[in-house]
Parts: structure tokens; sequence; C-alpha cells
């Protein structure tokens, strides 16, 4: 009820673009979860190429936001740029649907599939940031509320926003790994990709429809011109030559106001939004935020590698294990995805209800835990859940070939689905609060970019993994198409090292941070 009471403090077209996040989200979960099983059983590839094809695909999805946020910021704006990168996304929903209704395993055929996957990603790249810093920008507070409590209430409203955001989505990705990959496993692959493109059109329209409502941010501070563009990066360029010899005088000039990582508490930012300021100094300030946040999104990046395996080797792992109920019915095990969204639907609401409440009155601390520590704790939750995964593969690989049944596969599901709302959640509100305001598309392209390369490392392990453990019979190889003969519990146990020792590194950041 309480978080119920929360939510309905969201205005409404907060409220409208978080249904329209879930849709685009079983949008996208309509395509991608099942991906890996389309390109083994219809394309014929071997199960390590059509995972570092779905890896390669996602990280480029997610690497799109990076590119596009500095236009969108700088020259176009974010109502705009939705409306053009879902047609664009559509389009590439429309010629998946058409390619697949070909049925045709030609070299053309295969052109038109990574063309339509590629466009996709690039409507993706534009729509979700956008679509994310524009629903922020529809909390409003009275102008009637006194400043400090007034910020005090927006930064509380903005993280209520970003966690039922991230409800949101997971509510449409909960149908979308539900209902898909049984529509394609047994009605068919055409309208398993035509229906999210249906979907994608209702989700276009309910966009449209709030235009009148929704509250537009003064992007006018900014050069919109592209000559402007040009210069601002020509005068970047140059101040970068010389950067050395001015870094001090600059320093105050670059550091962000109210930010958590700084020792100053001026307001730092004014040569960020004062319309009076030069444009080289707004594109190095954009160019020092990376820099200085890119300790911390290093570490991120192995729990995005861990993100990627149960749209990948957790599908293939399913497809080995017992999955008949009844006599007829075999689960898909793309649908064990639904396990993630599942735990996080279900235990979100009690984030603040109960968690929070409890870790007040354990630490005597009236703010529970910070933004850091809940990446962190998802972050371990992680490293949890692929050691139990790497068990649970010793043991099938330990008996015979269908007789472990597939919903051993449940807890490492339902544990990544935890981490998520820390840690995910966590990033979010993050990288969003530790930008300025004119830079808040940028910040949320920062979060999606971990996804994007940490999806880029993921393909990268994968072909190096099966380079060193490939012996000239053809056999030790970890991601061998025989699963009696693959040893994914090894590269989990790789991947459960890795993330701890990343989950290390990060807690020390944190602490020298802080000192700081």
């Amino acid at each position: 009820m309480a978080g119920y009471k929360k939510f309905r403090a969201l205005n409404k077209p907060c409220v409208l673009l978080i249904a329209i996040a879930g849709i685009e989200r079983f949008v996208f979960k309509g395509v991608g979860s099942n991906l890996v099983i389309y390109l083994t059983d219809v394309m014929e590839m071997s199960s390590s190429s059509a995972v570092r094809t779905v890896n390669t695909w996602t990280g480029f999805t997610w690497m799109v936001p990076l590119l596009v946020a500095p236009l969108v910021d700088s020259y176009w704006n974010r109502y705009s740029t939705i409306l053009g990168s879902s047609f664009i996304y559509f389009i590439g929903l429309l010629a998946l649907t058409s390619t697949t209704l070909n049925k045709s395993k030609s070299p053309s055929s295969s052109l038109s599939l990574y063309m339509s996957l590629y466009l996709i990603a690039l409507g993706i790249g534009g729509y979700n940031p956008s679509l994310q810093a524009f629903g922020a920008d529809q909390i409003e507070l009275d102008d009637e509320i006194p400043t400090t409590t007034k910020e005090d209430k927006q930064s509380d409203t903005k993280s209520m926003f970003f966690q039922w955001w991230y409800f949101g989505v997971c509510s449409g990705a909960l149908l979308g790994v539900s209902i898909m990959p049984n529509i394609q496993d047994y009605v068919g692959w055409g309208l398993g990709f035509a229906m999210p493109a249906m979907a994608m059109v209702v989700s276009m329209i309910m966009f449209s429809c709030g235009t009148r409502f929704y509250t537009y941010s003064d992007q006018s501070n900014n050069d919109k011109s592209l000559d402007g563009v040009v210069q601002v990066v020509k005068r970047s360029l140059s101040k970068f030559m010389r950067y050395k010899s001015d870094e001090k005088s600059s320093l105050d000039e670059l550091e962000l106001e109210d930010n958590r990582f700084c020792s100053k508490q001026e307001n730092e930012t004014e040569c960020l939004t004062d319309n009076n300021s030069n444009n080289h100094s707004h594109l190095v300030a954009i160019a020092k935020v990376v820099m200085r946040l890119l300790p911390i999104w290093t570490t991120l990046l192995m729990f995005a590698v861990i993100f990627q395996q149960p749209t990948t080797f957790f599908i293939k792992q399913g497809m080995s294990m017992k999955r008949n109920i009844g006599d007829s019915y075999k689960i898909p095990p793309a649908t064990l995805q639904s396990a993630i969204t599942i735990s996080i639907v279900s235990l979100m609401p009690f984030y603040d209800t109960i968690f929070i409440p409890f870790i007040r009155l354990i630490v005597r601390n009236e703010n529970g835990i910070t933004t850091m520590q809940r990446i962190a704790i998802g972050m371990f939750l992680s490293v949890i859940a692929m050691i139990f995964a790497a068990t649970v593969e010793m043991k099938r690989l330990q008996l015979e070939l269908e007789t472990l049944s597939i919903f051993w596969l449940l807890p490492q599901y339902i544990l990544l689905g935890i981490s998520d709302i820390f840690t995910v959640v966590g990033m979010q509100e993050f990288f969003y609060s530790e930008v300025p305001e004119g830079m808040r598309t940028m910040g949320i392209a920062l979060y999606t970019s971990v996804f994007g390369v940490g999806s880029f490392l993921s393909a990268l392990m994968v072909y190096l993994v099966e380079y060193f453990t490939n012996s000239k019979n053809g056999k030790g190889n970890w991601f061998s198409d025989n699963m009696k003969e693959a040893r994914l519990d090894k590269y989990y146990w790789l991947l459960a090292g890795t993330s701890s020792l990343s989950l290390v590194v990060f807690v020390v950041l944190c602490k020298c941070q802080k000192t700081r």
C-alpha cells in the first residue's frame, strides 16, 4: 500500500512514460530473449557463434546511446529524438519479420537479418536514454516549497521515479519473456517477431497522445547549429592540446555542483549552465565528467558480462535438461528469464517498505544505505548467482543427459533478479545524478554503455576461452555444441572470480573517493 501511494505521487506524464517504457521492454525481450535459439535452430549457427552474435548485437544496442546522447543534449531535443528513434525501431522490427517470413538461408537473407537487427539496435540507442531522461524531466515541484525542502523532496521523488521506472520495464520484460518464446517455439517465428512490431506501434501512438501534457526542459543554452557543434569540437581539441599548462586554473570550472565524489561544495556547475559561458568549456567539462566516472564505470563491466548469461548460455544449459510438463509440453528455456523479472516485480515494492527500515534499524542510520552500497550489494549477489550456476552445471554433468530438471536453474535466475534491484536501479540513479542538468541524457548513456561494453567484453571472453580451450582433436572446448562435453561450469567459475575482483576494486574506489 505504501508503495502504491508513492506511485500515485508521480504525475500523469511520468506514469504514461513508465507504461511506454514497459511496452518497449516487451518488444525488446520479445526479440532478444530467444534470439540465440533462432540463430542456432533456424540460421544453423554453432552455439559459440550464436552467443557471440547475440553479445555483439546487444553490445551495439547498449553503446549507441553513448554516441547519440551528446547530440541530444547539445543539438537535438529529447522529444523529437524519441519520435525519430521509435520510427527507426519499428522499421527494424518490420524488416526482421519480413526476413523471417521469407524463410531463406541464402547469404542475402543473412545480410537482411543483420541489417534488421542493427536497425533495431540503432532505434533503441536513441530511444531508451532519451525516454528515460525525458521521463525524469516531468518531475516538478511547487515553487511555494522552501528551497532546501524542495531540493530534498525532488531528490526523493527522482529516486522513486527511477525505482518505479525499473519496475515498469521489468513488468514489460516479464510479459516478453513469458509469452513470446512460447509463440516463437510453438506457433512460428514470423508471428513471434510480428507481435513486438505491433506493440511498438501502440507505444508510438501512446507517446504522441501525451504531447500536450509533457514538460519540456530548456536546452536553449546549448549551441544548436551544426557549425556551432563543429566549432565546439575544434576549440575543445585546442583546449586539450594546452590542457596541462592551465589545468589548475580550469579545475574549478570543471567540478560538478553537489557532487558526492568532490570535496568542494560550491556552485561549480555554473560554467555548464550559464548562457554566457564558452562552448568549449562545456565540452571539456563533459570529458572531465566522463574521466572522473570512468573508474567506477570500469568496475561495473563484469556485472554487465554476467547480465548477458540469462539470454545466452543459461538458455543452452536449459536445452540440455528435463523440460517436460505433462506429456506434450516442453518449457522453452527462454521463459525462465521470467524468474528474473518476477523476482524484481515482486520484491521491489518491499525495498522501501521493509528492507530500508530494517537496515536503518540495524545500522542506526536514518539514510539506510547509500547508492554505492546498493550497487555493491547487487554485485555481490551476482557473484553468488554465478557460483550457484557453476554448481548446478557440475551436478548436471555428473548425471545422464536430460535427467536433471530445468527448475534447478531457477535459483540463479532469481538471484540475478534480486541483484538487479540493487545494482541496476543504483546505477541509473548514480549516473543520472552525477552529471549536470544539461548532460542528463549523457548520464543515462553512460549507464547503458556499461552494458554495451560489457556485452562486447562477454563476446571477447567467449572467443578467448574457446580459442584457448579448443584442442587439436576438437575436444576440450568449454562451449562445445555437445552438452556432454561442454564445460560451462568452468566458465561460470571464471566469471565468479573476475566479478569478485571487480567488486573488491569497486569497494576500494568508493573508500578512496570518500576520503577526498
